[in-house]
């Protein structure tokens, strides 16, 4: 019976990977299709009625559009705007002053920048604005995304000033300092790892890294070092953000010291009138959305308490769900990236001369052309929360828990990126599946803070490959339609790092860490 229930229960996620990886479906049909395949096995077989499915299929499909596609389509509208202002022509001057060498420019945009918007912002930005603005210019958009999908997988226990790792502590019952350092040490191998990767996917190969590995190095260390101690003694809010500053200005530094010729390989095709020097107050100007979102961000966090505290509250609560263990929705109508993210566009389109007519256009034209990105995750959520409520996920779990026996270490990253997938999110995988890790890590006799920290690791890998990631960043590099070509550039970089973290986790869990 067991048995029966995983194999049914997977379904809609073995129809999602059929769809994407071999039927090339785009994602939009694909999660529209799974959609009705979970409502139909729901009712029919875990005999949720039509009216709790429908109200479980409205929960996913609010939670989607408030706050996941809101902050995306924030991003995406804060890149669009900088291309009519023309503020993107001057990043792009400004960074070619830095290097034409593609594969530092993926490391300063991707990796630098995007694992810092991933510490502030979170929910898909990190993917969202990076790949952007390198499709943006000049570097190769699927390789684009392919590299940020990638690397984004580690920071996203500690995005959004923290949210997983602190849900995490909460669902679990954890000492939040204890379990932030250990999230960090079961990360910091795949960490260091990550801009490695990164070029290898930029370059097209390990041949990439000759001429670069020093700045790689440097890339790595400057981002692991003060992550790993801000995790270990701050706690979880802070260590993308501080990591990804302290990376940035190393690696430019690094830069202006080892200056060298770039391989005609690696260069970027950009005319001698875009190298031309930006002036500080044009250069401020071009930007002005980008710092204001770091401003902004930061002064609503947890860092700065009173404006915190005193916006914190504007919310409005609502029960969705009629079943049992349906929940209020919370919707956060100020203190969410989203809205900080679409006020910072809009001051800083403003100050680059933008009208508000201009700034509407854009705003329209954004979510004409994502439509089918927004449907994708509603559908995706959607999906998610009868899965959650009708007991699908917990029979998947249930059979995993009781297969494994000595070897649930290694399996324990794969529940996590087996929620990332369905969700979509970090945080909705450690609400779904972090007391299932710690109760199993204690019946088990197995370091709790371990394997419950091996649960955040599984669900940053899961983003690469899971359906929303994949129309978000198909989006953002105007490539909709193109997600099946995205995963199966993702696919092989998604199984080493799945494989590397249950071999990780096993061995931690054999030496008692």
């Amino acid at each position: 019976m067991l048995f029966l229930k995983f194999i049914l229960a997977m379904i809609p996620i073995i129809w999602l990977i059929i769809a994407l990886s071999k039927l090339k479906m785009p994602s939009y049909k694909a999660c529209g299709i799974a959609l009705i395949i979970t409502v139909v096995l729901a009712v029919t077989y875990w005999k949720l009625n039509i009216v709790h499915t429908s109200t479980a299929a409205l929960e996913g499909v609010l939670n989607a559009l408030w706050p996941i596609c809101l902050v995306i389509i924030a991003a995406l509208f804060t890149y669009n705007l900088t291309l009519k202002t023309g503020a993107m022509d001057s990043i792009k001057k400004m960074l070619a002053g830095i290097s034409d060498d593609k594969r530092i420019l993926m490391l300063i945009i991707g990796w630098g920048f995007g694992n810092f918007m991933e510490g502030m912002a979170g929910f898909g930005t990190a993917v969202a604005i990076p790949a952007s603005m390198l499709a943006g210019i000049g570097l190769d958009p699927i390789r684009a995304v392919t590299a940020c999908l990638v690397v984004n997988s580690t920071p996203t226990a500690f995005g959004s000033v923290g949210v997983p790792t602190t849900t995490l502590g909460t669902v679990s019952g954890l000492e939040l300092g204890a379990l932030s350092a250990n999230v960090a040490l079961i990360q910091a191998i795949l960490t260091f790892l990550s801009p490695f990767f990164m070029v290898v996917i930029c370059g097209k190969g390990i041949k990439a890294l000759k001429g670069v590995f020093r700045i790689t190095l440097i890339a790595s260390l400057s981002f692991v070092i003060p992550w790993f101690a801000a995790a270990w003694w701050l706690g979880p809010e802070l260590p993308d953000i501080i990591g990804s500053i302290c990376s940035m200005l190393c690696m430019i530094a690094a830069i202006k010291i080892f200056k060298k010729d770039t391989n005609k390989e690696y260069s970027i095709e950009i005319a001698d009138t875009e190298k031309s020097n930006i002036g500080f107050a044009e250069g401020v100007k071009a930007w002005a959305p980008f710092v204001l979102i770091f401003v902004l961000l930061t002064v609503t966090s947890t860092a700065v308490p009173p404006i915190h505290n005193a916006i914190k509250g504007i919310k409005s609560s609502f029960l969705i769900y009629t079943g049992q263990g349906g929940k209020p929705l919370g919707f956060s109508w100020v203190n969410t990236p989203g809205v900080i993210i679409f006020i910072a566009a809009i001051c800083g389109g403003l100050i680059q001369k933008a009208s508000f007519a201009e700034i509407f256009s854009v705003f329209g034209a954004t979510l004409k052309k994502y439509w089918t990105t927004i449907f994708t995750i509603c559908a995706v959520m959607a999906v998610a929360k009868i899965m959650i409520y009708s007991g699908m996920i917990s029979d998947i779990a249930n059979l995993l828990v009781a297969t494994t026996g000595p070897f649930y270490p290694f399996v324990s990253p794969i529940i996590g990126v087996l929620g990332a997938f369905v969700t979509g999110s970090g945080t909705s995988t450690c609400v779904l599946f972090g007391g299932l890790q710690s109760q199993t890590a204690l019946s088990l006799g197995l370091n709790t803070y371990w394997i419950t920290a091996a649960n955040v690791m599984g669900a940053g890998i899961g983003k690469m490959v899971c359906p929303q990631g994949l129309a978000i960043g198909a989006g953002a590099v105007n490539a909709a339609g193109s997600e099946s070509k995205i995963l199966s550039a993702v696919f092989k970089y998604f199984v080493v790092y799945t494989l590397f973290a249950g071999v990780i986790c096993l061995v931690g869990a054999l030496i008692h860490i």
